[in-house]
This record gives C-alpha cells, sequence and structure tokens, in this order.
C-alpha cells in the first residue's frame, strides 16, 4: 500500500472517530438527529474548513471530496442508534484520534507551508486542523475548549507534529515522511500521555505586591551604604587578620 493510500485511510478514519466523539457528546446533552449529525460534522470537518477558509485556496477540501461528508454522516449515524461507552469502544476511538491528530497536524502544516507560509503561521494552521473541530463543537455546546487544559496532553502533541512536519518538508524535502513521523510520534505520545496522566502545568502563583520596589528616602540609603561599606571593612580587616596570623606561624616554624 503506498504512502497517500494510508495517510487517506488515515485521515478518513479520524473523520470518522471524531465524528462518533461528537455524536457523543450530542448523546449526553439528548440531541436529536439533528444535532448528531451537527455535531458530527462540526467535529469531524470543522478543522480542516477552518484551515482552507483561512488559508483562501478554494472550496474546503470536505466539501468536494464525498468520502469526507459520508464518513461524518456515518458516524453521526452510528452514534445515534450505539451507545459508545463500554471499555473497548473509548479506547478504540482514543487510537483513532490520536492517529487523526498527528495527520491532520501535518497535513495543515504541509499545506499551509506549500502556499508559501512560514514556519509558525503553518504550525499554527496545522493545529488549527487538528483541533479547531473540537474546540467549536465544545462551544456550541456551551462548555469550555478540552483543549484549554484541565486534560491530558493533545493540542501540544499537534504543535510537535505540525513541526516536524515542516522540518521534513522545508528542510528535508520529504514531506510524506513528515507525515508519517508525525503520524506515529503523536500517536505514540498521545497514548502515553492519557496513560500516565501527563499534562502542562497549571498556572504559577506569583504575588506582585510582594516584589514591589518601593524607592528609600535619603536616610534609608546612607545608612543601607554605611552597612554595605561596614561590611566590606570587616571582611577586609579579616583577611588582613588571617595572613599575618599565617605570617607568624610561618616565622614560627623557621629555624634559628
Amino acid at each position: 500500500m503506498e504512502l497517500d493510500s494510508l495517510f487517506r485511510i488515515v485521515d478518513v478514519t479520524g473523520v470518522v472517530a471524531s465524528g462518533l466523539l461528537g455524536g457523543a457528546v450530542a448523546r449526553s446533552k439528548r440531541f436529536d438527529i439533528v444535532g448528531f449529525v451537527s455535531l458530527a460534522i462540526i467535529t469531524g470537518l470543522g478543522g480542516g474548513m477552518l484551515r482552507d477558509v483561512l488559508l483562501n485556496s478554494g472550496f474546503p477540501v470536505a466539501l468536494t471530496d464525498p468520502a469526507y461528508l459520508a464518513g461524518a454522516l456515518i458516524a453521526a449515524l452510528v452514534a445515534y442508534v450505539v451507545r459508545l461507552d463500554g471499555t473497548f469502544p473509548r479506547r478504540a476511538l482514543a487510537f483513532a484520534d490520536v492517529l487523526a491528530l498527528g495527520c491532520w497536524s501535518a497535513t495543515g502544516t504541509i499545506k499551509a507551508a506549500s502556499l508559501g507560509l512560514d514556519m509558525l503561521p503553518s504550525i499554527l494552521l496545522g493545529v488549527i486542523t487538528a483541533v479547531g473541530g473540537g474546540m467549536l463543537r465544545d462551544v456550541l455546546v456551551g462548555r469550555t475548549p478540552t483543549v484549554f487544559g484541565g486534560n491530558t496532553l493533545y493540542a501540544t502533541l499537534a504543535v510537535l507534529g505540525g513541526a516536524e512536519a515542516w522540518f521534513f518538508m522545508e528542510i528535508l524535502r520529504r514531506p510524506q515522511l513528515g507525515m508519517l513521523i508525525a503520524i506515529l510520534t503523536t500517536a505514540v505520545l498521545g497514548i502515553l500521555a492519557r496513560h500516565l496522566g501527563w499534562m502542562l502545568p497549571e498556572p504559577v502563583e506569583l504575588n506582585l505586591r510582594a516584589l514591589r520596589i518601593r524607592p528609600l528616602g535619603p536616610k534609608a540609603s546612607a545608612q543601607r551604604l554605611g552597612r554595605r561599606l561596614a561590611r566590606r571593612r570587616a571582611k577586609a580587616e579579616a583577611k588582613y587578620e588571617a595572613r599575618a596570623d599565617a605570617d607568624a606561624a610561618q616565622e614560627a616554624d623557621e629555624p634559628l
């Protein structure tokens, strides 16, 4: 099987998996079939559509390739009739999700770079491709997007996958190899992050009031300068006394 065919299978599988995740959210909200279809399409295709709109490179791929819409619709129907809350379905969806994460981040980065964008904008569009659909889904159902924190590594892995894809494309001129490396890296790290609970650190609490600098008055400045000079004199005297003691000991040891 050629790499392009493998990437397409992973891509469409990711659309289906994301659509099923969107359907699971619709079930938790007790939506009807319209809600299932809407969330499945938005979750599975929203990131790629955002990327294509921002790049202004023609019609979004999700609207020109029938496999994408078909995959999202099938996922919506499956989620509508099947309750995906068992251990095996969850693990299978998680695995497909992290596979798609690397594929989408690499695809978005490579497409943006091929249109002439620099490294950072290209990686940004790769991340948008990977996580944009989930963010739109969470906003529509009125909850904080999961990529904003409090969960295991996800968007961070998309950044890593996009960076790898950009490096292999622009530096090594091997975009297919870059996409393969991105998929493997994000899949392995994504599974480890979920299994081991890897998360980004929480905000640091720095008390700025304790760091507030207050100017000293003339009297306080003179006192501080006096203490500093006194410490210097004490160090010099101690050094002089130590040297004198050493010289005296040396003279006592010399034979008469």
